[in-house]
């Protein structure tokens, strides 16, 4: 968790730069530089809500979702021309360990291409998942369109989340595990649903 002055740091931040804060904040979490969206997301639809309008928090998702993908195509890019041994050596030092790593390997030897999608969704793996699709010579072209779709949901959740609670949006911040948990329940869920749809057909 990050500490009080950081936490106001990036609070401060994304409020006075706004909406450029969002775009370089998650444009940074998607690089691997350790700024939680359940901090960002939740905070900017507290601003949303204290402008009184839906549509900023729905704007801020948008946003947020080009910072991811501007994050992640350069973190692709590092996959592309760095390889396995650059993460492996120096993961550590993004808060990215073996493991974690081992771990979006593993989504593309069982889900292909489209563990760029799932991993957008699943706590740990959605901010390195960029890479293995450089190591792993995912299109460009379908690597953009994988990371779009898989940023809406988390980013739009988590922003209307922050404007429905108003002045209490840091109760997200303060449970942020308990989220990524049911996140990965639902994304669980999802690819239990997708094998067995496919296993009819």
């Amino acid at each position: 968790m990050l500490t009080r002055m950081v936490f106001e740091y990036v609070a401060g931040f994304i409020e006075g730069y706004w909406p450029y804060g969002i775009l370089f904040t998650m444009a940074l979490e998607s690089a691997l530089v350790p700024i939680p969206s359940e901090l960002v997301m939740p905070f900017a639809g507290y601003i949303a809500w204290k402008n009184g309008s839906i549509a900023m928090a729905l704007e801020a998702a948008l946003i947020a979702v080009l910072g991811n993908l501007l994050g992640s195509i350069a973190l692709y890019y590092v996959g592309v021309y760095g390889g396995r041994p650059l993460i492996l050596r120096y993961g550590k030092y993004f808060l990215v360990s073996k493991d974690e790593f081992e771990r979006a390997e593993e989504l593309f030897r069982r889900y292909e291409d489209y563990a760029v999608f799932l991993g957008r969704m699943m706590p740990a793996v959605r901010t390195v998942i960029s890479f293995p699709a450089g190591v792993f010579e995912v299109s460009l072209g379908k690597f953009v369109v994988l990371t779009v779709l898989g940023s809406i949901p988390w980013n739009l959740a988590l922003s209307l989340a922050g404007y429905a609670m108003g002045p209490y949006w840091v109760i997200i911040v303060d449970y942020s595990t308990y989220v990524d948990l049911a996140v990965m329940l639902g994304a669980t869920l999802l690819i239990v649903w997708w094998l067995l749809r496919n296993r009819r057909r």
